[in-house]
């Protein structure tokens, strides 16, 4: 069997079926955590948890004043990649075809040149929050296993992408192989690293704003 059957049948399959499983694992072991009864009176009975869970999603996605000078380039280029990596992901059309083969959906894609930028630009953006962790003594210190390999398998799908797509180095086979591989990666650390934020992040932040809101706390 050769490297891209390897990483196209084999490596990929397994890959997704311990991401669906880990996935549904880590939702339902949350969702099913035993939690006490909370007896408090709410602070305004006329606001409900779920506007409150509102208020804190929104609430959450630009700092408080006091932050906002001291965490601006951390912030904006965390939406720069997060928002290049969710293009890369969905409106690349050899993507949107494998979508469409595995649950069905399917819409219109990007063009390859400007993908080939959001990749780019994806790939400067994820180095720089690298060397802004590496350079900041606290962040360095907090930081451990789990978020140094989290950057890297979530960096070696774009740069494998983009060699693959340059044709840099090998053969264009080996290439798509290696970027496949890559993916897998990424899909099997998926659920059970730090990146499984991005199926919690809004969860946990609506509970976070229904509960303080419930005990009284300034939202």
């Amino acid at each position: 069997m050769e490297l891209l059957e390897f990483a196209r049948g084999p490596a990929l399959m397994f890959a997704i079926s311990v991401f669906i499983a880990g996935i549904a694992y880590r939702v339902f072991s949350l969702f099913l955590m035993w939690r006490t009864r909370d007896s408090s009176a709410g602070r305004e009975r006329s606001r409900s948890s779920f506007s409150a869970a509102v208020r804190e999603i929104i609430r959450r996605l630009w700092p408080q004043a006091v932050y906002k000078q001291r965490t601006m380039f951390e912030l904006v280029n965390g939406y720069v990649f997060h928002i290049g990596l969710a293009v890369i992901v969905f409106f690349l059309a050899p993507h949107i075809v494998f979508i469409k083969d595995l649950v069905g959906l399917s819409w219109p894609a990007l063009p390859n040149n400007v993908i080939y930028a959001v990749s780019i630009v994806t790939i400067a953006s994820l180095i720089a929050a690298l060397v802004m962790r590496f350079a900041s003594p606290p962040l360095r210190l907090i930081s451990t296993f789990d978020d140094w390999f989290s950057w890297l398998v979530t960096f070696l799908p774009v740069l494998t992408g983009v060699i693959a797509t340059s044709h840099l180095g090998a053969r264009y086979e080996t290439l798509l192989a290696l970027h496949i591989l890559s993916v897998s990666l990424l899909l099997i650390w998926l659920p059970f690293g730090k990146l499984m934020h991005f199926f919690l992040v809004f969860v946990t932040r609506s509970q976070t704003g229904a509960q303080l809101s419930h005990r009284g706390a300034q939202l």
